[in-house]
């Protein structure tokens, strides 16, 4: 199978979606019903601060407990408008921002930052101005608006919907900040995210079975080794509870040669070997033994690979004893504890 294709089924009838690549598993997304979705929009309540901190905890309508990491000037009792950011941690409060977003394929509304910006991905001129033009011609208000590269060639009336869609629920959601502790969006699914976020040129295939039949069951079972085959030696990456850590081994060919290749390869299958496991957090990759000469090809390679990642990357640096750093956004739950049952 060549080229893009999204995968749109159900995993013992919870919703999934899977990005092919060449018929190999590049990207999965599969729901959970157990946590606050990234992306949903809750008025909650203010609890306590937390001194030294800065933050506040707050009250989420089901009883969850939700961290805002900036909360100067806030009360408690007072209510607010807050968006899950990603996944907490086993114990921990669930982290939200109060910098709430309304994103679709098109669009993203940004409420208190006025101004229209098009994606730098879109370079052409005329096309840049067409944008400007459906943006202009139903953009009101003091919301801000981001047209992402999406909009590439994709029609105007597509557009300009998608843009009044977004800017109606931004109205609505951002008026609607009194009361108790509500839920006012869920945040979107596995089949809406594919739709929404991998705007690439990909066939679509929504057939029951489908994940059977194109083999990514088969993908998702490998997921749960820690192995990650590469063109040159073995990666292994093992989540434990402090970090997630990334062994790289050239096998039996000990040469400096042998090292870069492997540490190479490795770099540029991270960003998909973590992306696939829902893995973030801190880690910690221990490269085959190369020299310090070889160490900037290997971290350019690291870069190039996670500059074309959607999940928020920091390649913090090289520690003393020789590992390589990186800070990840959470995201998403590991993909050990979405999976359902009998998967």
């Amino acid at each position: 199978m060549k080229g893009r294709t999204i995968v749109l089924d159900h995993l013992n009838g919870v919703e999934a979606a899977a990005l092919l690549v060449d018929g190999k598993l590049d990207d999965l997304l599969i729901d959970n019903e157990d946590a606050p979705r990234p992306g949903a929009i809750f008025r909650a309540i203010c609890d306590r601060p937390l001194k030294g901190q800065g933050g506040m905890m707050l009250r989420l309508p089901d009883g969850e407990t939700a961290f805002l990491r900036q909360g100067k000037g806030l009360r408690p009792g007072q209510p607010l408008l807050v968006q899950v950011t990603g996944y907490a941690d086993d114990g921990k409060a669930v982290p939200v921002t109060d910098r709430v977003l309304f994103k679709s394929r098109y669009a993203i509304v940004t409420p208190g930052k006025p101004g229209l910006n098009i994606s730098r991905q879109i370079t052409d001129e005329e096309e840049r101005d067409r944008l400007h033009g459906i943006a202009h011609s139903v953009h009101e208000g003091d919301h801000g608006l981001i047209l992402r590269s999406a909009c590439f060639a994709a029609p105007d009336d597509e557009i300009a919907e998608d843009i009044s869609a977004m800017l109606d629920m931004a109205d609505a959601i951002m008026a609607d900040v009194d009361g108790i502790a509500e839920a006012l969006t869920e945040g979107d699914g596995p089949h809406v995210l594919a739709w929404r976020d991998w705007t690439a040129k990909a066939d679509v295939v929504t057939d029951a079975g489908a994940f059977e039949n194109l083999g990514v069951l088969d993908q998702i079972d490998a997921l749960g080794s820690p192995l990650v085959p590469l063109d040159a030696g073995t990666m292994y990456v093992e989540p434990t509870r402090a970090l997630v850590a990334v062994d790289v081994n050239t096998g039996g060919d000990t040469s400096p040669a042998a090292a870069l290749k492997a540490n190479l390869a490795a770099s540029r299958a991270l960003p998909r070997a973590l992306r696939l496991r829902g893995l973030g957090g801190q880690i910690s990759v221990d490269f085959a033994p190369m020299s310090k000469a070889h160490r900037k090809q290997v971290e350019q390679s690291l870069r190039a690979a996670f500059k074309a990642c959607p999940i928020e990357t920091s390649l913090v640096g090289w520690t003393p004893m020789g590992l390589f750093e990186l800070q990840r956004k959470r995201e998403r739950l590991p993909v050990t504890q979405t999976l359902p049952k009998g998967v």
